[in-house]
């Protein structure tokens, strides 16, 4: 096991010395201002369109930001299975540039809080002032504002997105849709499902922010990278932060997400805690809006689909007709990329796998909601054979296929899962809601897996 203190500098001229926790810790530092004071890896990108709109934020957003893109370099680039005792598991310090360090120190417990539950990991975080000269980050507009959003939504290029952009924008509201990417498979969606929902609503005027956030896979020395990405969605809502704060006001952040998926209880009873992904677990998403309260800002994180399952997001759709249409062209699946190692050289385009967790939640709604899927994927019939539950294609299957039968031999056992992921404490007037979100996501899958057969071989 290896311990790892990531270093954030501002250019040449921060020159600092920081001194790990402790002394057997790995150091990296990386330098996010180039040579004109503009912030690389994705937030300057972000910025340069905010300043184009007329809008600038404030430097607590940018400091906001910046540590979120510290926390996505140490999650992306430091392996979980070589740098950690139980293959899971990372110890990693993150030393932040800011504009106020007291502030910023004041919130540091919080951060910690909120990033451990988040990623599973075990984090520091500590906070020094920026170097000289480095007072203001975020540039004054030189144009007028154009921008006239009231809101800001997280655009992911995956359903429940689009469903969340076209609900708003038919509702007669105009928000700010934000997005992050990588790689080019999600900027492709991305890009598209935008598209789309611009020429459907053209008298209504919206914005579309996108970062390429990404970092060079060799930045930690001696470290593979890390694809589990269980921290990605604390720099999507710093994203949307520093992009509703530029907007200024009171400012809500739409956070489209199913119940389902949002409180995520794990299939298996051996994948406990961040082994399923907490990226808006009601818990995670009120301690990061403590910091945001922390921070002063007038900004709340909201997902209006925290009690209803992917299929009645996609039944309920103020825009049905369209969002049948273009749902194909929406991304679920969580490793869409795996479709390069097809045999046959004709299936080797990215698409979805269809048998992972996403996926099959996907396949549920899209038959529930919509009546049927013409969206492409890998596995095209779940029934077309017995699928090996050892292998990829039907472990997720047998999954919820045990998760079902636990659940019909005892009903009430759901009252107890939906607090297995994480701590439903600040929503006790909600857990019956909860409760019936998790239920009827279930039997939403139990319908799409009725007849299908997994099993190890």
């Amino acid at each position: 096991m290896n311990h790892h203190s990531l270093v954030c500098r501002l250019g040449a001229d921060d020159t600092s010395t920081v001194k790990p926790s402790r002394s057997d810790s790995k150091l990296t530092e990386v330098s996010f201002v180039d040579g004109y004071h503009r912030l690389g890896y994705g937030l300057g990108q972000a910025l340069d369109q905010l300043r184009e709109l007329g809008l600038r934020p404030s430097e607590r957003t940018v400091d906001l930001a910046l540590l979120a893109a510290a926390l996505t370099a140490a999650d992306t680039r430091i392996s979980r299975s070589s740098e950690s005792q139980n293959a899971w598991t990372r110890e990693v310090d993150l030393c932040i540039p800011v504009a106020e360090p007291k502030l910023w120190e004041s919130l540091a417990p919080l951060i910690v809080t909120t990033l451990n539950f988040l990623t599973g990991d075990r984090w520091g975080v500590r906070f020094r002032a920026r170097p000289k000269g480095l007072a203001a980050l975020a540039l004054a507009p030189t144009k007028l504002r154009t921008a006239t959003a009231d809101s800001v939504c997280l655009f992911s290029g995956g359903l429940d997105s689009f469903i969340g952009a076209i609900d708003l924008l038919a509702d007669g509201k105009a928000p700010m849709l934000v997005s992050h990417y990588w790689d080019g498979i999600t900027s492709t969606h991305q890009t598209y499902c935008a598209g789309v929902i611009a020429k459907r609503f053209p008298k209504q005027c919206f914005h579309h922010l996108r970062a390429r956030v990404g970092f060079p896979n060799d930045l930690v020395e001696g470290s593979a990278g890390e694809n589990t990405l269980r921290g990605r969605s604390f720099l999507f809502f710093a994203l949307a932060t520093l992009a509703a704060d530029a907007l200024g006001g009171d400012m809500t952040v739409h956070v489209p997400e199913n119940g389902l998926i949002s409180l995520n209880v794990p299939l298996d009873p051996t994948r406990l805690g961040a082994l399923s992904t907490r990226t808006t677990h009601p818990f995670y998403m009120a301690r990061f809006d403590d910091i945001l309260a922390g921070l002063g800002l007038p900004i709340r994180l909201k997902n209006r689909y925290r009690f209803r399952t992917k299929g009645m997001m996609a039944k309920d759709c103020a825009d049905g007709t369209l969002l049948k249409k273009e749902a194909r062209h929406t991304m679920s699946c969580s490793s869409p990329a795996k479709a390069r190692w097809a045999k046959d050289e004709d299936a080797r385009q990215p698409k979805h796998c269809g048998h992972c967790v996403p996926c099959l939640i996907r396949r549920a709604a899209m038959l529930e909601g919509l009546g049927g899927d013409d969206t492409p994927y890998q596995l095209t019939d779940l029934r077309a054979k017995i699928l090996d539950s050892a292998k990829a294609e039907g472990a997720h299957v047998r999954g919820f296929q045990i998760a079902l039968s636990r659940l019909a031999r005892k009903p009430a056992r759901a009252k107890l899962d939906i607090h297995r992921p994480g701590p439903l404490t600040d929503h006790p007037n909600d857990l019956a809601a909860y409760e019936k979100a998790y239920v009827d996501g279930l039997h939403e899958v139990g319908r799409l897996l009725k007849g299908v057969r997994a099993k190890p071989r």
